[in-house]
C-alpha cells in the first residue's frame, strides 16, 4: 500500500509539468513522505490537484453533467455570492480530501488563479491556512441545500457556476 501511495504521489509529481505560479515548487521532484502511516507530500500544488481533484473533477477541472461533478473552471463565480467563499472549502470532497488546511489553501488558490482565472472576482483575496481551518471547523450539514442557495443566488445575480 504505502509503495502504491509513493508510486501515485511520483507520477502525478513527474506529470505536473513545469513550476507552478507563485513561487510553487518545481513539479517533477520525488515526493517526500511525511510519515510511514501518511499519503505522500507531493512537491507541486498541481501535482495535489491531479492526486486529490483531478480523478474526478478531470485534468482540466471540467468535471461532469452526467456525473453530477461541478465544472472547477467557474469557482470563483463562487467569491461573487454570499457564503460562496466558505462553500469552496466545505464541501465534502475538500472536508474529506485528506488535505492540510494549508494544502486546501494553496490547491484552492493554484485552482483560482490557472484553471478558473476568468471567473475571479477583482479584488479577490487568496485563501489562507487560518481561513480553511475555521471553515472546516463548522462543516456543512446540507450540501445539497447549501448548493441550492448559492445556485438561486446566482441566478439572481446572474452569475454561471457551472
Amino acid at each position: 500500500m504505502r509503495a502504491a501511495l509513493f508510486s501515485i504521489g511520483l507520477l502525478a509529481a513527474l506529470a505536473a509539468g513545469p513550476a507552478g505560479s507563485a513561487g510553487m515548487s518545481v513539479a517533477g521532484q520525488a515526493p517526500q513522505r511525511q510519515n510511514a502511516e501518511s499519503r505522500p507530500i507531493t512537491t507541486s500544488v498541481r501535482s495535489l490537484f491531479v492526486v486529490h481533484c483531478a480523478g474526478c473533477h478531470g485534468m482540466d477541472g471540467s468535471g461532469s453533467t452526467s456525473a453530477n461533478v461541478p465544472d472547477m473552471r467557474h469557482l470563483g463565480n463562487f467569491l461573487r455570492l454570499d457564503g460562496g467563499r466558505e462553500f469552496i472549502v466545505k464541501v465534502p470532497g475538500v472536508m474529506g480530501s485528506g488535505l492540510t488546511d494549508q494544502q486546501v489553501a494553496d490547491v484552492t488558490n493554484w485552482l483560482l488563479a490557472t484553471l478558473a482565472k476568468d471567473s475571479i472576482p477583482e479584488g479577490h483575496m487568496a485563501y489562507d491556512a487560518g481561513e480553511v481551518q475555521r471553515a472546516r471547523a463548522v462543516p456543512l450539514v446540507d450540501v445539497a441545500a447549501a448548493r441550492r442557495h448559492l445556485a438561486a443566488q446566482a441566478r439572481e445575480r446572474g452569475v454561471a457556476l457551472d
